[in-house]
């Protein structure tokens, strides 16, 4: 359990932060890089939440679960698998929450109006700031691709697998709670030439 009595440690005023394991890595080390654009993506969904907790309960109740999964993914991330033999068990995005998420995509998604066209982020409020979690959440998969490719850098293929799955929930939850679909706005090729 974590337990955080003193919320300043000085610690970071050179720069560094630390990872699970104690190591210390400057503040733009690209594993830190990527697990801060995750809890980005994290702050952007409870954002979205203040606008679908009373009339989207069923899809609240989802991003809550999107929530904690996100920092179960900023745990994985900020435990580097190293070979190492560890003290303790360390925190892993696991299968059955990728399968979770294809189920509740699945789900929304059945309910959908078929897209005619791509869909410009707006609509409902909620709807807006579900694709702006949606383009963080795209950030923070970029930058865990590329620090996975990285020598001496892992990144577990659960952790993949799951943030990218995440951006396709986002985005039919977005159409959801534009009244499935119907009041999704548009783009117009060409609109304003």
């Amino acid at each position: 359990m974590v337990k955080l009595n003193k919320i300043y440690t000085r610690t970071g005023d050179d720069g560094t932060t630390g990872l699970v394991s104690g190591a210390r890595r400057p503040k733009s080390d690209p594993r830190i890089e990527a697990f801060g654009a995750v809890d980005e993506a994290n702050a952007c969904v409870g954002l979205a939440r203040l606008h679908t907790g009373r009339d989207h309960a069923e899809i609240d109740a989802m991003l809550a679960r999107v929530q904690n999964d996100l920092f179960d993914l900023g745990a994985d991330l900020a435990t580097p698998d190293t070979g190492a033999k560890v003290e303790f068990e360390p925190l892993r995005i696991v299968a059955s929450q990728v399968t979770r998420l294809e189920g509740e995509i699945d789900e929304l998604n059945a309910a959908l109006a078929p897209l005619r066209s791509f869909i410009l982020p707006g609509g409902a409020p909620a709807a807006a700031h579900l694709h702006l979690a949606r383009t963080v959440t795209r950030r923070a998969e970029r930058l865990m691709v590329a620090l996975s490719s990285m020598p001496d850098e892992t990144v577990g293929p659960q952790a993949l697998r799951y943030i990218n799955r995440l951006s396709d929930f986002l985005f039919v939850a977005a159409r959801a709670v534009n009244d499935n679909g119907a009041t999704d706005v548009l783009w117009v090729p060409g609109a304003n030439r």
